[in-house]
């Protein structure tokens, strides 16, 4: 006997006059076996202004209704409406092209608390900063997202205060590794209380006897597997700890091979900690760095592999910790999950949105036709830039070529706003990305302001579907 099939959860999409016929066609795209989306205009024309007062007033919701699901940049009190219609409430996505993904990701919630790959972040100037220079340093990486600080030792550049750093970082709770090719300097460290040194061949693996620090083992020539499997054989003969780094080569300089080196040593040894550095790629190409992590991510993800060491010198690479912090967690939620890394955050997207425009030319031209107020609307289309009011729609790529048809010159404050705003539309425009009016636009995790070790791994996301921050409409009053 078959089993009775759940009943479909009836969702009231609150809206107003103006956005009703689109949001009826997109709640009929999104209904299906599980979801009853049901549109319910309150008889105003833009649901997003009104008070809790208004909604109190003018809402009648429908029978049977689960829930409530109100405009993302509705700014009513929630808690109240859900006590005075005795049903749950929530703010929607902020635009309502976004519903089919709002609705996909309540589905499958995404959890980016968990990960598992330890992030190394190195200081590579560290001979040449004081100890209250690297421990500064060291807290913004933490900050960042690094789990380890390692301590880049310069050749031919002594390191005097190498164990008053490692003291003060590990004073602060804060694992540490050094990266030298002096012997002397690696002896040192161990015997100091370092967690890690980088890197130890089979030629210099006594070190690793002479104090508690875990080895990161990498081939005595450069590209030799063998020469790093002898060294891994090693360690494991001895009860030794160890991560295994067969170094990521930049491209043109034997990238593709070394790529094809962690395939083999993760064949030859699928349980063992292998760590990848990946500044030689992000350093030393041209491009931004976080399609480059993500595709590294993907690598490692594909091979679990368990930790990277990032660096950020280059200006270009400056959000490199933060974005790998950002990628291990998108990824492991989506190899958890058994899916691609889409949907998971989009943390990555930075200079482009999967979804660039919220409506076609042809839906702002309708909803444009029904506008009766002096204020200007902004929106991004495939066509350009549209700009409208009750006194014209205008539409351009070109912020300059709009300008003479909005009239504010005698109105300085009225000017610099619209053209803040139409500046920001044509960078999204040019870019593929999405543009709210009266929103700055999103940078993904790489626009985002970190770098404090109070809130390192802070992952207190928005309420899911709202990204508007708490601030007055300039021109939908």
């Amino acid at each position: 006997m078959a089993e009775d099939t759940p009943p479909r959860t009836r969702v009231a999409l609150v809206t107003g006059s103006l956005a009703e016929p689109r949001l009826t066609q997109i709640a009929g795209e999104v209904a299906d076996e599980t979801l009853d989306p049901v549109v319910v205009n309150v008889g105003v024309k833009v649901a997003a202004l009104m008070t809790a007062e208004i909604v109190e007033r003018r809402l009648k919701i429908p029978d049977g209704t689960d829930r409530v699901l109100m405009p993302g940049r509705f700014r009513g009190d929630l808690d109240r409406l859900e006590r005075f219609f005795g049903v749950p409430f929530s703010r929607g996505p902020d635009e309502m092209a976004d519903l089919p993904d709002y609705f996909g990701q309540a589905k499958r919630a995404v959890d980016l608390s968990q990960q598992d790959v330890t992030i190394f972040a190195e200081i590579v100037d560290a001979t040449k900063l004081d100890v209250p220079g690297i421990l500064a340093k060291a807290k913004y990486l933490i900050g960042e997202g690094a789990d380890v600080i390692d301590l880049g030792c310069l050749p031919d550049s002594e390191f005097p205060h190498l164990e008053a750093a490692i003291a003060a970082l590990k004073a602060e709770g804060i694992k540490v590794s050094v990266d030298s090719f002096d012997a002397a300097e690696l002896s040192r460290a161990t015997r100091a209380g370092a967690n890690y040194l980088l890197s130890l061949n089979e030629t210099n693996l006594t070190i690793a006897e002479e104090g508690p620090a875990v080895p990161v083992l990498v081939p005595a020539t450069q590209g030799d597997v063998e020469s790093l499997a002898r060294a891994i054989d090693i360690c494991t003969a001895k009860g030794q700890a160890f991560y295994a780094d067969p170094i990521l080569d930049p491209i043109h300089y034997g990238f593709t091979a070394s790529l094809l080196r962690y395939a083999e040593i993760r064949r030859r040894y699928p349980d063992i900690p292998v760590l990848m550095g990946i500044g030689n790629v992000t350093e030393l190409t041209d491009a931004d760095t976080t399609g480059i992590n993500a595709v590294l991510m993907g690598i490692i993800s594909e091979l679990r592999l368990n930790a990277v060491l990032a660096v950020q010198v280059s200006p270009h690479c400056r959000t490199a910790v933060r974005e790998f912090d950002r990628a291990r967690r998108e990824f492991f939620a989506a190899r958890q999950a058994g899916a691609l890394p889409q949907g998971f955050g989009h943390g990555l997207m930075a200079l482009r949105d999967r979804k660039p425009f919220a409506a076609s030319p042809d839906e702002v031209a309708r909803l444009a036709a029904q506008v009766k107020d002096g204020n200007f609307r902004i929106e991004v289309t495939e066509d350009g830039i549209h700009i409208y009011n009750r006194d014209g729609h205008h539409v351009a790529a070109d912020p300059f070529q709009l300008f003479p048809h909005l009239k504010v010159e005698q109105d300085g404050a009225h000017a610099f706003y619209l053209g803040v705003e139409t500046a920001r539309a044509e960078i999204a425009y040019h870019l593929g990305k999405r543009y709210a009016q009266d929103e700055p636009l999103k940078w993904g995790v790489a626009g985002e302001t970190g770098g404090s070790a109070e809130d390192a791994h802070r992952l207190t996301f928005k309420e899911a579907g709202s990204t508007l921050s708490s601030k007055p409409r300039k021109t939908q009053e």
